[in-house]
């Protein structure tokens, strides 16, 4: 199994970033988060600080299973700001690689870049517009699955959103498993 990245920017949303890392964790997957600075330490929307795992200059991002962006903000402004995460989300794209998206980030990070355009999804309600401009085919739902590409609406989506990932790369049993550790069923 390859190794996953999920980007964490000043202002990140916290339900968003953690229950991905968490879920997908508990499901045996490496992933790390990733500072998009050169400070490990993000502060998210809501006061809490997070000590990432890596800064983005320490990472090799050509072989990764998944790139996972958060949303939140100023988070999802943030991470679009940032040159070497678009590079990074363009080569995945490019070569058809997985990418996972949440909340603001598939409007604010993902539609600028062209990789929603053509695609199912999903975002934020308010950053519908942002979306369809973009060139997605918005879908009013929890979690969009589009080839390579899964993005997810919101905060209370998280979980939903993180077992899906986990479902495209280990298979629904494991997915079930993990959600059945957490009482989801």
């Amino acid at each position: 199994m390859k190794t996953s990245y999920l980007f964490l920017a000043e202002g990140f949303e916290e339900v968003e970033a953690m229950t991905p890392v968490d879920v997908m964790r508990r499901a045996g997957m490496e992933v790390y988060t990733v500072s998009i600075t050169k400070n490990r330490e993000v502060k998210g929307a809501h006061g809490v600080t997070v000590l990432a795992d890596k800064t983005i200059d320490e990472i090799d991002a050509d072989d990764a299973e998944w790139l996972i962006t958060p949303g939140g903000m100023p988070g999802a402004t943030n991470l679009a700001a940032s040159g070497k995460l678009s590079d990074m989300l363009t080569n995945q794209y490019r070569k058809d690689g997985r990418i996972a998206s949440i909340c603001a980030s598939p409007a604010v990070v993902l539609a600028p870049l062209g990789i929603v355009r053509g695609q199912n999804a999903t975002c934020y309600p308010s950053f519908k517009d942002d979306l369809i401009k973009g060139g997605a085919n918005y879908i009013d739902d929890r979690v969009v699955i589009s080839g390579n590409l899964i993005t997810s609406n919101g905060p209370s989506s998280a979980l939903f959103f993180a077992l899906a990932i986990v479902s495209e790369t280990l298979g629904e049993d494991v997915s079930a498993s993990v959600g059945a550790g957490m009482l989801l069923d």
